[in-house]
């Protein structure tokens, strides 16, 4: 079964030792993930710098979509670079950036959850973004509710991004021949 190469062509063949390295290592980070309960991973320092520069970016767009956009931008990242590897037919690295984009969600969702109580610490503020995004929208009380939807979407889509891959490495140790032996 070719899962979309009829319509955008072939991907680029992940070796089984390389597919199994990258599996073990998805592994071993939703295990760590799973273990941590503090809301912050260490790939969330990276996506802290992105999101400050997400509100920088958008602040030429209004109050609230400057407030959002450290969120979009923890977002619009990683899909920029799924969206590059996507179009390049680059499993691993498409794998990659879809389970980066997947992993902000936990994080955010965090944040999220914590709009009510201010008990997180914030980078450069006294008041979170989903404090003032959810105070103007009305979903305040909320906050639980919407961020624990956010954990679960991103768990979701950690798997599946690992699921896929693991399909794909699956897919092309099948496709390769068989030595003959005599």
């Amino acid at each position: 079964m070719a899962l979309l190469e009829d319509k955008f062509g072939e991907w680029t063949p992940v070796s089984r030792m390389a597919g199994i390295a990258w599996l073990c290592f998805y592994a071993l980070f939703l295990l760590y993930a799973y273990l941590n309960h503090s809301g912050f991973l260490f790939i969330d320092y990276v996506n802290l710098m992105i999101h400050e520069g997400g509100h920088f970016f958008f602040s030429w767009f209004g109050r609230t979509i400057m407030i959002l956009g450290g969120t979009l931008g923890e977002l619009i990242v990683p899909l920029l670079c799924a969206a590059y590897f996507f179009w390049k037919h680059e499993t691993t690295g498409f794998a990659f950036s879809c389970f980066w984009f997947f992993e902000n969600f936990p994080y955010i969702g965090t944040y999220m959850s914590d709009a009510r109580s201010g008990a997180l610490p914030l980078v450069g503020s006294d008041e979170s973004d989903w404090t003032i995004l959810f105070g103007q929208w009305g979903l305040l009380l909320q906050d639980q509710k919407i961020g624990g939807a956010m954990h679960v979407l991103g768990w979701m889509g950690m798997i599946a991004s690992v699921a896929w891959l693991g399909y794909r490495v699956r897919q092309d140790a099948a496709a390769k021949p068989k030595p003959l032996t005599w």
